[in-house]
Formats: C-alpha cells, sequence, structure tokens
C-alpha cells in the first residue's frame, strides 16, 4: 500500500477506527501467531542450569503485556516506516511473544490503528470545565507520563514530514485533539487558541523528555502546574 493510499484513506473515513491497509499486514500476523522453532532439549548427561533462562514475561507482570507492547508499538510505528515494522519485532522489544501481540491487537494494521488513535487521550485531557481545564491539561499530562511511561501526545511529533503512513498520526491529531479542543473553546480565534494550547501540551511533553532527569523530575505534577497552566488557561479563556 503506497501512504499516499493509507492517508486519503483515514481523511475519507474521517473516524478514528478507520483501518490502514497494508498488502504484508495479513502475512505478518500469520508468520506471528505461528511460535518459533523450539530449542534443541538439553541431553539427560548434560549438568542442570545454575539458573533457570529468564521466561516471556506474561500480560499480568507488571510493565509488560497490553502496555508494554503498546509502548514498543508506538517506538516502532512512530520512528520507522510501516512497512519496516514486524511484529516480531515489536514483541520482541516488548519482551513477550508475538502470539500475545496477535492476542491483543490482532494484524498489524490494527496494531498500528491503535497507535494513531488520539482519542482516549484527548477524552482524559479535556475531561474539565473550562474554568479549569488549564491546570487539568497539565496534570493530566504529567501524571499518565509518569504512569504509563509514555507521553499522551508526543508521538505525532515522529509524524512532522513524514509522508508514509506516520502522517495519519498527524491528520488523527489533529482531528481528535486539536479539532476537539477547539469546539469546547468558546470566544474569536477558536481553532489558533487550540492549535497553540496544542503545542504548548507537546513542548511540555518534549521538555520532560529531554530532561528526563532534571528539575521536572522531581516535582510533582501539581506544581508543574503552578508554573506552566496559567499560560494554557489564559489561551482557553481568551
Amino acid at each position: 500500500m503506497t501512504s499516499g493510499q493509507a492517508t486519503a484513506s483515514a481523511r475519507a473515513s474521517g473516524s478514528a477506527s478507520a483501518p490502514v491497509r497494508a498488502s504484508a499486514s495479513a502475512s505478518v500476523a500469520a508468520r506471528a501467531s505461528t511460535p518459533a522453532s523450539a530449542p534443541a532439549s538439553v541431553p539427560t548427561s548434560a549438568p542442570a542450569p545454575t539458573s533457570a533462562p529468564a521466561p516471556v514475561r506474561s500480560a499480568a507482570d507488571p510493565g509488560s503485556g497490553r502496555d508494554a507492547i503498546l509502548r514498543a508499538a508506538r517506538r516502532a510505528f512512530t520512528q520507522r516506516p510501516y512497512a519496516e515494522v514486524t511484529i516480531r519485532g515489536i514483541a520482541a522489544d516488548a519482551g513477550v511473544s508475538p502470539s500475545l501481540v496477535v492476542k491483543h491487537f490482532g494484524r498489524k494494521e490494527e496494531l498500528f490503528n491503535t497507535v494513531a488513535d488520539f482519542g482516549p487521550a484527548a477524552a482524559e485531557l479535556l475531561d474539565a470545565p473550562l474554568a479549569t481545564l488549564g491546570r487539568h491539561l497539565v496534570v493530566t499530562l504529567v501524571s499518565r507520563r509518569r504512569e504509563r511511561q509514555s507521553d499522551l501526545l508526543l508521538r505525532v511529533v515522529f509524524s512532522l514530514g513524514n509522508r508514509d503512513e506516520r502522517s495519519l498520526l498527524r491528520d488523527r491529531f489533529h482531528e481528535q485533539v486539536t479539532d476537539a479542543l477547539t469546539a469546547r473553546l468558546h470566544g474569536r480565534e477558536r481553532a489558533l487558541r487550540a492549535e497553540l494550547i496544542a503545542g504548548h501540551l507537546l513542548g511540555l511533553g518534549a521538555t520532560l523528555s529531554l530532561h528526563r532527569d532534571g528539575a521536572g523530575a522531581d516535582a510533582t505534577p501539581e506544581h508543574i502546574a503552578d508554573l506552566y497552566a496559567p499560560a494554557l488557561q489564559s489561551l482557553i479563556d481568551g
């Protein structure tokens, strides 16, 4: 599938659930569901190992399972062209089996659609009255980064300048985040103010990533909001 076709399809549907078609997705999913060849058994005469090999992490393990797969998929799809990403590669990065990836997300195109969906993040971020929305945006963004070890919005930055399937992230962000914020605002220049608010949120996420071990790492979400939210709230109030 060409990148133009993927982007055109997503724009025509106008929905976060519109599938991304890739000619190789079916074969990748089929290969992913086939377990790798079992290693040769240890001869009975061989000494017992001093420690058992590290098992593949299960969905019940902290930091693994669905959340780990999603983090790995975000890294893969945002940093590499769609055609280069494989289910096996995502599974290896997440520390799980390829079959677990397929169980949670299905085929590669379905997993990509999940990565490109900003709807759940927008619902969390915008879930506050306008009078307190600026503070809510900052506290939610920082808190979720720390809880989930990933930013709610920052992956859209990797779509900038790309003309392949990754450009779908940009389209979805505009539709699900910026347009949704515009609809919430009152007064003049709502669209411009919404774009600037979105830029502030991306800037905050980028700053926290850049200074991962800096002063921001020790500050509470509430204290960061004390300093950062007033600028957002002024744009919200118009």
